[in-house]
């Protein structure tokens, strides 16, 4: 992808990424609601088209050409209501060239391994969202594609089919699989991704894996946690190599000097005073996003852009989200 730009009227919503996804890669695209992950997305599968700029799939000029060898979870949720859930798949199979011989036992193997083989015989609108959801998953990869592309792929699933589908894409990724996929929720990308992709108003900001982006936005704090009730702000701040202190939540947020290897830092702390607990502070990708929004300056509005992060549902979303 080189420069890519789309618009949809007056609204922006993909301005000049360029993109490069390595073969066997695991990609995380993520970003607020509205920033322009769903519409990259799509390009990309050429179901919309750039406004300018240049891209490939599968070293083919339009995902149409190796449609075959990719895997697509929409962000729409749909399947074919009145079908069957083992006749669906075995149909969404066929479309993707799989020979019939062999399908049907495939596609109940899949619905074991996510919990839903008694269900193999109900129609799909007898499902809940999670459960069509994930059926939707397998579709995605019953034909052992290539490429994955995953638009929000753990909406309106529960903590224990979040687990369960986090699994499924590491497991894909070991099989050499290429994955890209989206989500507003940034935890989600950082507990599987091994590069990220920022997107912000529909502009990359951010390109790197998860370990460097850690290393460069390393915002040098050790949490300590002291024994006893009292405020020991004072003595901490004294200790050698601590630049400043502040309390959050009742745990003390302790800055260290540039100058100072933290790891020091928290050998001077330990024999100034009794700690129940200290540990380096490690930089959420939430806590690099709001940084490079905000320029890093402490008079940007750090808890108004936290805050949009959070809000909004995939049922709200603007367009190009």
């Amino acid at each position: 992808m080189n420069a890519v730009r789309k618009t949809f009227g007056a609204k922006v919503a993909v301005e000049g990424i360029d993109l490069v996804v390595p073969q066997g890669a695991l990609y995380g695209f993520i970003g607020p609601n509205g920033a322009g992950k769903t519409t990259t997305i799509r390009m990309i599968m050429s179901i919309l088209f750039p406004d300018s700029g240049e891209l490939s799939v599968l070293g083919k000029k339009s995902a149409v050409e190796s449609k075959d060898r990719i895997g697509y979870l929409p962000e729409e949720r749909g399947v074919y209501k009145k079908m069957k859930v083992a006749a669906f798949l075995v149909y969404m199979g066929r479309l993707k060239g799989l020979d019939s011989r062999g399908l049907k036992p495939k596609v109940m193997e899949w619905l074991e391994r996510v919990e839903l083989a008694d269900v193999a015989k109900k129609k799909c609108e007898e499902l809940s969202k999670g459960m069509q959801q994930k059926v939707q998953f397998i579709a995605s990869v019953l034909h052992d594609p290539d490429l994955i592309i995953l638009d929000e792929p753990f909406s309106g699933l529960d903590p224990v089919n979040m687990r369960l589908l986090r699994d499924l894409i590491n497991e894909q990724h070991a099989a050499g699989k290429t994955v890209i996929f989206s989500t507003h929720v940034m935890q989600q990308a950082e507990s599987i991704c091994d590069h990220i992709i920022m997107i912000h108003e529909g502009k990359k900001v951010l390109d790197d894996t998860l370990g460097d982006i850690r290393s460069r936005f390393d915002p040098r704090v050790i949490h300590v946690d002291t024994v006893g009730a009292d405020d020991q702000s004072d003595l901490i701040s004294s200790v050698a190599g601590v630049s400043s202190v502040r309390q959050s939540e009742g745990i003390y947020e302790v800055k260290v000097l540039d100058s100072m290897d933290q790891q020091q830092a928290m050998q001077n702390i330990l024999a100034s005073l009794p700690v129940s607990r200290i540990e380096i502070k490690r930089p959420t990708l939430e806590d690099v996003f709001i940084e490079i929004v905000t320029g890093g300056s402490p008079s940007g509005d750090h808890e108004d852009v936290r805050a949009k992060l959070l809000a909004g549902s995939k049922e709200t979303q603007e367009i190009g989200s």
